[in-house]
């Protein structure tokens, strides 16, 4: 069953649009707080429409992001117990209650551990909002907190950037190719990845 194919045909059409950099900016900015869907879905096809423009695409998604996450923060800070029936509804609860224990572990540590453990969930399938949130709650310092956002966003989006604008052609063609097995390895690295949190939330 094909299904990451066309959606990548059609991700292509949009990342065509005139307003696509804005949609871009915008998706970042919710995704740090709320939305389901991470913003290289679209960057990754803009990237490979218009290579010489990805840089510019990956620091609008950059700057999208660091807002939404300065906004996750607050309202982690100040509105997670009035919003907690909201992510239990929507499934979210538990890996944020695991994101939590976790900080909480590393800020024991040192607020350095803290950074230490963003930057590199920056690279793991987990939506950037578990990070977002679990940090205003735990209460990381904002200055080590905004490096470590900073960091773990910004080496996704360039490194992104860099693979298909330095690849060309053959770049875009192996994706294309590519897209249906690895579209399907994504989600279930996703599904994993939730699984885990909610065990880790649940028993751990």
């Amino acid at each position: 069953m094909k299904i990451f194919g066309p959606l990548y045909d059609r991700a292509m059409v949009w990342a065509a649009h005139e307003r696509a950099p804005t949609y871009l900016t915008v998706l970042s900015f919710i995704e740090a707080i709320i939305f389901p869907v991470m913003p290289e879905v679209m960057l990754m096809p803009m990237c490979v429409a218009q290579p010489r423009k990805g840089w510019r695409f990956a620091t609008l998604s950059l700057i999208g992001s660091m807002l939404g996450a300065m906004v996750g923060y607050a309202l982690g800070h100040y509105a997670f117990e009035a919003l907690k029936p909201l992510f239990e509804m929507m499934g979210m609860l538990p890996a944020i209650e695991s994101g939590i224990a976790t900080l909480q572990e590393k800020m024991a540590q040192s607020p350095w551990a803290v950074v230490t453990f963003l930057v590199l969930g920056g690279f793991m399938p987990i939506p950037m909002k578990v990070f977002t949130w679990a940090s205003g709650i735990v209460g990381v310092p904002l200055p080590q907190y905004a490096l470590s956002m900073l960091i773990g966003r910004g080496k996704r989006v360039y490194i992104l950037a860099a693979v298909i604008r330095f690849g060309g052609a053959r770049a875009a063609s192996a994706l294309r190719r590519w897209i249906e097995p690895l579209g399907w390895i994504a989600t279930v690295l996703v599904a994993g990845m939730v699984g885990w949190l909610v065990w880790r939330a649940k028993f751990a």
